[in-house]
């Protein structure tokens, strides 16, 4: 039970009870060490404590119907089996700021081999899964650390264990940030896996090891460069490219041109971190311009708001948004 000091003042012109009664296990709503609660304190300037059944709500009248608003959507999640986190608040607190009218949280996309509940983190998350779910291509573009790659990757997964599709393909194009393959020890293999491990890393999150290993050694799941595409036609499969950046117009073309019957195909990367040589021009530049009116392809462009690494990322990414000062 929470009833914190040296939080927000108690003597609040307005109060506002919830009752917890549907709820059998406060920790789901509360969260490790009162977490959820302590962030949205912080998020809205409300000071929260626990009365018996209920969950009491102080402070400034438009903050406490926002706090209010923000705990109902956590409740329902909760009574619902979710355990609720504090991104789930800050998405929830951003949701009522901005007046949408989403009563509950995201759907728990995926459960992990470990256990643990993936959904989107920030409106941009939300909105990207929303127009995989909607659309047959979707492009994912935004900087670093928005999860582009990781929720791809979840769908991906999530499509394949709900029989939607038959293998899953995940795609890079072969450009490395400063380094030459042919410098790299080993076969072409042993060269492009480092290249592809983040694809990797975002399978063995989702799914154990050994299984991830016989989907690999069966071709259910297959992680190959984007020059392995030229040729193919992907028919009833989850195709991803990742660091679509790196690919030229016309390789970009020719992997969107794969697209087979029964498909679903996402593309993801980041303009501000193009390491093509030579200065070609990206192929991923022209997305929005091109694609912007065409039926069943949806553009989702992700911000510094939807960074949901380490908190200094969405700073970094800052800075390097704007021109330093002359030495």
């Amino acid at each position: 039970m929470r009833c914190p000091s040296g939080e927000p003042s108690l003597d609040a012109t307005t109060r506002r009870t919830v009752d917890l009664s549907p709820l059998n296990d406060h920790f789901r709503l509360f969260g490790k060490f009162d977490q959820n609660l302590s962030a949205l304190e912080d998020a809205l300037s409300v000071a929260l404590r626990v009365e018996g059944n209920a969950l009491v709500l102080h402070g400034e009248s438009t903050a406490v119907e926002q706090a209010y608003a923000v705990v109902q959507r956590m409740l329902n999640a909760a009574v619902g089996g979710a355990q609720v986190t504090p991104d789930d608040v800050a998405l929830a607190t951003s949701d009522v700021l901005r007046g949408r009218s989403e009563t509950a949280l995201p759907e728990t996309l995926y459960r992990s081999h470990r256990g643990k509940e993936l959904r989107p983190k920030t409106a941009g998350q939300r909105a990207f899964v929303e127009s995989i779910v909607r659309n047959t291509l979707t492009f994912g573009i935004g900087p670093a650390g928005t999860g582009k790659t990781f929720l791809a990757v979840i769908m991906a997964v999530r499509a394949l264990r709900e029989r939607e599709v038959a293998r899953v393909i995940l795609s890079r194009p072969a450009v490395e940030a400063g380094e030459k393959l042919g410098f790299l020890p080993g076969d072409l293999k042993e060269k492009v896996d480092p290249y592809l491990r983040p694809l990797y890393d975002s399978l063995a999150e989702l799914l154990d090891g050994t299984v991830v290993e016989r989907y690999l050694e069966r071709g259910i799941i297959e992680v190959a460069p984007l020059a392995y595409m030229r040729g193919r036609t992907l028919s009833d499969a989850f195709v991803i490219l990742d660091e679509a950046q790196n690919a030229t117009r016309d390789q970009l073309k020719m992997f969107l041109t794969r697209l087979g019957g029964g498909s679903k195909m996402v593309v993801n990367g980041d303009v501000t971190q193009i390491d093509l040589p030579g200065g070609a021009m990206s192929g991923l530049l022209e997305v929005p311009r091109r694609f912007a009116d065409v039926k069943d392809i949806g553009i989702v462009e992700l911000g510094e708001t939807d960074v949901v690494r380490h908190p200094l990322v969405a700073k970094i990414i800052r800075a390097y948004a704007v021109q330093p000062p002359p030495e």
